[in-house]
Parts: structure tokens; C-alpha cells; sequence
């Protein structure tokens, strides 16, 4: 499932960079957010309803993290809604990359762990641009398809093929 998740997670990332950078309309960003999205939400309830321990729980609402962020994107967009209250929440969710990635240094695969911090910069520099009124220019479109690519996308192709 992870695999899957990330290949449309950099999917969406690259989407909302080139969104960023003026060559996708905001309706059109708005409706691959809904998708992956909506593939996450299906894919992370499918994880809850097999949870069975702490750690599995944790997994879920790592999950939820990328589902909620995208619905929340896809949501605002569409319908034109002030993206401050989604500068907040990736306030929350920068925050929340920390332990995140501290767990996952401690017992899983420190690449990922690399993964939740840089992705927890992203998630920053979204509160930034969304609530602190910081004009980062280009900067932010390039690094959501720098981010996409080489922490999602790329990975992702790696997991499903059995190269990771």
C-alpha cells in the first residue's frame, strides 16, 4: 500500500508545483488532490479497519496526514476557500513530522525517516506562504516537484517493483 500511496502522492505534488508555477488551472489541481485523496482515505481506512496494534495505529494516522492534506486542498480549491485553516493544519502536520520521523529513525528505515523531515519542510513552508503571508516566489512550486519526485514518486516505483 505504501508504494501506491507514494507514486500518487508525487503524482499530486507534481501537479500542485507545476499549479504553483502558473501551467495547471486551480479547478484542475483541485480535482487530482480529490483523487489521491480519495485513494488515500480508501487505502488508509483499509489500514484501520486491519490496525490491530499501537504501531499499526501509528501507521494509520501517519496515513491520514497525506489523506486530509490533499482532501483539505482539493476542498479549498474547489470552492475558492480562504487557505488559512489549511495553513494551520500544516502547521500541525510540520510539527507532527518530528515524531514522526524520530520513531521511524528509531526503528524502521532511516531513509524514510530523512522523508518525514524533508516532507515536514514542506508542510512548513506551507503554513508560511498560507498564515505568515511569505512570498517564497518559485521556490515553493520547485520544491513540492522536488519533493514529489524524489521522496514519492521515485520511491515509490522502487517499492512496487520490488527495488526498494
Amino acid at each position: 500500500m505504501v508504494g501506491v500511496v507514494l507514486l500518487f502522492v508525487g503524482a499530486v505534488l507534481l501537479v500542485n508545483g507545476m499549479g504553483g508555477l502558473g501551467r495547471v488551472d486551480v479547478r484542475s489541481m483541485a480535482i487530482m488532490n480529490f483523487m489521491v485523496g480519495g485513494l488515500a482515505l480508501v487505502a488508509t481506512l483499509l489500514q484501520f479497519i486491519r490496525a490491530e496494534s499501537q504501531a499499526d495505529f501509528f501507521g494509520v494516522a501517519q496515513f491520514f496526514l497525506f489523506t486530509f492534506t490533499y482532501l483539505y486542498v482539493a476542498i479549498s480549491m474547489w470552492w475558492e476557500l480562504d487557505m488559512r485553516g489549511f495553513g494551520w493544519f500544516c502547521f500541525f502536520v510540520a510539527l507532527t513530522t518530528i515524531p514522526c520521523a524520530l520513531m521511524t529513525f528509531d526503528g524502521g528505515d532511516p531513509r524514510f525517516g530523512s522523508f518525514w523531515l524533508i516532507w515536514g519542510v514542506l508542510w512548513f513552508m506551507f503554513y508560511l506562504v498560507n498564515v505568515r503571508g511569505v512570498d517564497f516566489g518559485k521556490l515553493l512550486p520547485y520544491t513540492s516537484i522536488s519533493v514529489g519526485v524524489l521522496t514519492c514518486w521515485v520511491p515509490g516505483l522502487l517499492i512496487l517493483t520490488g527495488r526498494w
